[in-house]
């Protein structure tokens, strides 16, 4: 079965950002949805940008994990997912966007993806998918 870009990636539109939790190096963005059961996992092993009102933030910037927070509450409108911009969810206020460098690469994944009621799930690594430019 070949994957296509942005098909699971895709399922979060009208997804709610519920929670934000902090985890050691890593982040786990926990969405529930108002139509169906699913209740999807991002979890982001390289931390993302994270823009608020147009303004970007990057994990070094003061600010960072309030802009990540303040997308709490904040349903999905669009995604994004293909070579050059990595993954990216919108929401209303913001985006977060993970497309690491490969000097922010540390271990063998970026990201994974979870949480559906069929039970489909993705894994984001470099060289492959959306970030085959890393």
């Amino acid at each position: 079965m070949v994957y296509v870009l942005n098909s699971l990636l895709g399922r979060l539109v009208g997804c709610r950002l519920y929670s934000v939790q902090f985890v050691m190096d890593y982040v786990q963005l926990w969405f529930y949805s108002e139509t169906s059961d699913d209740m999807p996992l991002l979890n982001c092993d390289v931390l993302p940008q994270v823009v608020l009102d147009g303004r970007r933030f990057t994990l070094e910037e003061c600010g960072w994990a309030e802009a990540l927070r303040a997308l709490i509450g904040q349903h999905v409108i669009a995604t994004q997912e293909k070579t050059g911009i990595g993954i990216k969810v919108d929401f209303d206020r913001g985006a977060i966007q993970l497309h690491p460098t490969e000097g922010e690469l540390d271990g063998p994944e970026i990201a994974m993806l979870s949480g559906f009621e069929d039970r489909s799930w993705m894994v984001w690594r470099p060289g492959e998918e959306a970030f085959e430019d890393l």
